[in-house]
């Protein structure tokens, strides 16, 4: 069981942005996209989410193909995108936030035991139930982005850039509650600047330059290799 991605191309008009990469994050794990800004990280996390159309390649899910698939059906299958700066409702609240992450959903059952997960997972979000998110600091709408995706109950999580423009302790925070969440059975896919954080807390990891999987291995391996080093964890 994983989430499997072979010969994945894709771009924006002419520019092709991914250039036939493949990796796979199997289930329970964390995987790591690292690279630097360009290098398609983003791109790809946009395409398995269905938010933007493959110009190749496969996108297989716990054995389901989900390649051009609509972004909504893509979060039934089981997969759900934090997206790069949050994407917040700004004038909602906390509350309303997150039950708009389970707008696929039905079982009320089943929601409202997310949601207690949730609010275990990150208390500050239950004492803030009724602001509204804007009124939030930049860790809490980081934790308010991963609890709407959680919402929706995945299988797969896709995280792009949890730590933008957050001071080195939240970071921290939110990367330990991601072992929590792995831990609650749910894989992450991590696309992350922060190279050191990211190998901290990932199993595996591949590096991207250009569109193209460069380098690959565990993190162990990644974060002892020279050029690792050199280039992302100085």
């Amino acid at each position: 069981m994983s989430l499997e991605i072979a010969g994945l191309e894709a771009g924006y008009g002419s520019a092709r942005v991914v250039q036939g990469i493949s990796f796979t994050v199997p289930k329970g794990s964390i995987v790591t996209l690292l690279g630097p800004n360009g290098a398609g990280k983003s791109t790809t996390l946009r395409v398995i989410a269905g938010l933007l159309k493959p110009l190749g390649g496969s996108i297989m899910l716990d054995g389901e193909r989900l390649d051009g698939l609509a972004a909504d059906v893509v979060v039934r299958h089981g997969l759900a995108l934090v997206p790069e700066r949050r994407e917040l409702f700004p004038s909602l609240s906390v509350a309303e936030n997150l039950a708009l992450g389970a707008y696929t959903r039905s079982d009320r059952a089943g929601i409202a035991s997310d949601l207690d997960m949730v609010f275990t997972l990150f208390p500050r979000l239950k004492e803030r139930r009724q602001q509204y998110a804007r009124t939030l600091s930049g860790g809490e709408q980081q934790m308010l982005a991963i609890g709407r995706g959680l919402m929706s109950h995945p299988r797969y999580l896709l995280l792009d850039e949890p730590s933008l423009g957050l001071a080195p302790l939240l970071i921290a925070e939110i990367f330990r509650k991601l072992s929590d969440v792995r831990v609650g059975g749910t894989a992450i896919l991590l696309v992350e600047q922060n190279a050191l954080a990211a190998l901290a807390v990932a199993d595996y990891g591949y590096v991207l330059e250009t569109g193209v999987v460069q380098l690959e291995g565990t993190s162990a391996s990644l974060s002892a290799d020279e050029a690792v080093r050199q280039t992302y964890l100085r």
